[in-house]
């Protein structure tokens, strides 16, 4: 239905759910894509956006931010789930989309997706994909970009084996337990 499944309609960061990543029957497709209503109950932000209107989110219409929408700080202060993108990036994505295009904003979801998936490939311990989910979804691309950076270099001079996935996950979180405190954030 969607060409961009990773991008969810109502701004959620799709391809940075751990659904998304999950394996098996329980797998989310993202945001209207393959057997999506087999996997998702009805969704109104869908019918309205891509159903009637034609479009990939929110953000492209002229109607948006509509009273569907809560504001920002209502979405700042909705309880977080650990197996679920951050609502509080609800608003800002889809300003992203309104203020630059969906071309552009998926583009940067194209490089936290992979970002994403060198951490899960490289550093998941089997208990760390939530936490780098949310990680990618909320730090900025250079402090992700670098905090990699900074963990393969500590894990090589540290001589970690290449399979001791719990050590490189440690590091890795470490590192981005680092990033969330000067960025002021919680993980």
């Amino acid at each position: 239905m969607k060409r961009y499944p990773t991008v969810g309609v109502c701004g959620l960061d799709c391809g940075l759910c751990p659904r998304y990543y999950t394996v098996g029957p329980s797998r989310c497709p993202g945001c209207a894509g393959p057997d999506f209503p087999d996997k998702h109950p009805s969704c109104s932000f869908i019918t309205c956006c891509v159903k009637k209107k034609s479009l990939e989110a929110c953000g492209e219409c002229p109607d948006f931010p509509c009273p569907k929408f809560k504001s920002e700080e209502e979405y700042r202060q909705v309880k977080e789930s650990s197996s679920y993108p951050p609502y509080r990036k609800v608003m800002p994505n889809l300003n992203s989309i309104k203020e630059h295009g969906i071309e552009r904003f998926v583009e940067q979801q194209r490089k936290r997706i992979r970002l994403l998936e060198r951490m899960i490939d490289d550093f998941d311990d089997g208990r760390s994909r939530s936490y780098y989910c949310k990680s990618v979804a909320l730090f900025d691309l250079a402090g992700l970009e670098s905090s990699l950076d900074v963990a393969v270099r500590r894990i090589k001079a540290e001589h970690v084996k290449p399979n001791d996935v719990k050590t490189k996950a440690k590091t890795l979180r470490a590192i981005l337990d680092e990033l969330a405190s000067k960025e002021g954030r919680t993980t």
